[in-house]
């Protein structure tokens, strides 16, 4: 025989009598427990590649963290760790050259000995470490051209027809009005 469902005053009524389960609270983070763990072995061993990538620019400086990018560090059980560098193209041979520098800069920085030779490896970089194109706000950031300066040089420009050509030659009218002026 089929059992019958109990009617909606009915079903209220055993939802009342039975008591929900308590909300049960989120899990205390990882890195809130694991924080006095770490910090020790953070002194002894040191920030390894994670805290070298986010430094990148300031240990290399601008032109070359703009072309370089470090991948990781390999310990070695006899001497210093190997960097393992991504570089841009025929960038490689301006590193290999700083070599020693870069070298000096980063035992500097991660302490002394700590790496003994770079491995150089060529390679497209990731697009979040390529720099930011300045010229382009460079040239947004600069006033604009008073109205007879602009009308001298649309009337240089008049017999031009219009197109990707006679706006070109426009641009580079009001660059050279602009650097004339400074």
């Amino acid at each position: 025989m089929p059992r019958q469902l109990p009617t909606a005053r009915e079903a209220l009524a055993i939802l009342a009598a039975r008591r929900p389960k308590p909300v049960r609270r989120p899990p205390r983070q990882a890195a809130r427990s694991l924080a006095p763990l770490l910090k020790p072995l953070e002194e002894r061993f040191g920030q390894g590649d994670d805290g070298l990538k986010s430094r990148w620019r300031e240990i290399v400086g601008e032109s070359l963290a703009g072309r370089s990018e470090p991948l990781k560090l390999v310990k070695s059980r006899t001497g210093g760790a190997t960097l393992e560098l991504r570089v841009a193209g025929p960038v490689a041979a301006l590193i290999q050259h700083q070599a020693p520098l870069i070298l000096d800069r980063l035992n500097l920085y991660l302490g002394p000995g700590t790496v003994a030779r770079l491995r150089i490896v060529q390679g497209p970089l990731r697009a979040a470490r390529a720099q930011p194109p300045r010229l382009a706000a460079a040239r947004r950031a600069r006033p604009p051209l008073d109205a007879a300066d602009e009308r001298a040089l649309a009337a240089g420009l008049t017999e031009l027809p219009d197109g990707p050509l006679k706006s070109a030659l426009t641009r580079l009218g009001r660059e050279v009005i602009r650097s004339q002026r400074t």
